[in-house]
């Protein structure tokens, strides 16, 4: 009967495997296409069947027949996309930090730090660049553009830790205390260390956002393209795998991104488990204790 049971399987895992395959095959075909594309030779087309294999496209990018400033704008997006994560994660951290306890007016100050993720975008560009002109302050890549990309990482930021503060134990920063550590120590010793991890996915998702942020940043980024808006304004002036070059560029420093950060989360963890080994003729220890004495 066992083997029954566990030899023959349902006809519906084989129609519900066949459907998450060709749900994959939806979801990520037209990239793989895209990238497959991006390798035509120099006759190369738009479509299939590919014309020959080489990087031609990729030298076009940055050669002196490329099309659009594209070296310009992969610039200004990372530059932005860096000061985007450093914002985010500080701010996070900060709000985390003050939400650990109830205050006046915190349920209206959360649901207004979070309004803008289920506001569209594009009202939200539109309404940043108003201000602005109101203001009299001329929008620009590094000033509006900032502004209206932070309306949309520091929600996904302060939730972010939210859930990591949920599983801190606070009886670790007594133990601190309890050792004779000052506030300063605390933060710098005992829950950044903690909350490292927590940190660095805050830095992945401001990051990434902002990266290929297009709606908040349409109407805010003033004379000078992100690469996002770059890449839309390719579409109407670019009929070559140029643009199929430029997307498999971008995806792998997205790719790269992603993997440092998780190879640093990785590695922190190993590093922690290392450290919870405790030689055999080590004295026991309160486990409150040992971790604050490890910080420390």
């Amino acid at each position: 009967m066992s083997q029954l049971s566990y030899g023959k399987r349902p006809w519906t895992f084989y129609a519900l495997g066949a459907f998450f395959a060709l749900f994959v095959l939806f979801l990520y075909g037209p990239m793989i296409a895209i990238y497959i594309l991006s390798f035509q030779g120099p006759n190369g087309g738009l479509t299939f069947p590919m014309n020959d294999v080489s990087l031609h496209w990729f030298v076009a990018l940055f050669g002196q027949d490329r099309t659009g400033d594209f070296a310009g704008a992969f610039g200004r997006s990372i530059i932005l996309a860096l000061i985007v994560f450093v914002l985010t994660v500080v701010f996070s951290l900060m709000a985390g930090l003050a939400f650990r306890q109830r205050f006046k007016g915190s349920t209206f100050i959360f649901y207004l730090a979070v309004a803008s993720l289920v506001m569209p975008g594009l009202f939200l560009s539109l309404g940043t660049g108003l201000l602005f002109r109101v203001l009299n302050i001329p929008t620009n890549w590094y000033s509006s553009a900032l502004g209206a990309q932070l309306t949309w990482t520091l929600p996904f930021g302060l939730l972010i830790m939210f859930a990591v503060l949920s599983r801190f134990n606070r009886d670790v920063e007594e133990a601190g205390r309890d050792l004779g550590a000052s506030r300063q120590q605390i933060l710098w010793h005992i829950l950044l260390p903690i909350l490292l991890p927590g940190l660095i996915a805050v830095a992945l998702f401001g990051f990434t956002l902002s990266y290929d942020e297009f709606p908040r940043t349409l109407l805010t980024v003033g004379p000078r393209n992100t690469l996002p808006l770059e890449i839309w304004a390719m579409t109407t002036t670019v009929t070559s795998p140029a643009l199929y070059a430029l997307g498999t560029l971008t995806t792998v420093i997205s790719f790269i991104a992603i993997i440092l950060s998780l190879g640093s989360i990785a590695l922190i963890q190993r590093r922690r488990a290392g450290r919870g080994r405790r030689p055999k003729n080590r004295p026991a220890v309160s486990r409150k204790e040992e971790q604050s004495a490890d910080l420390l």
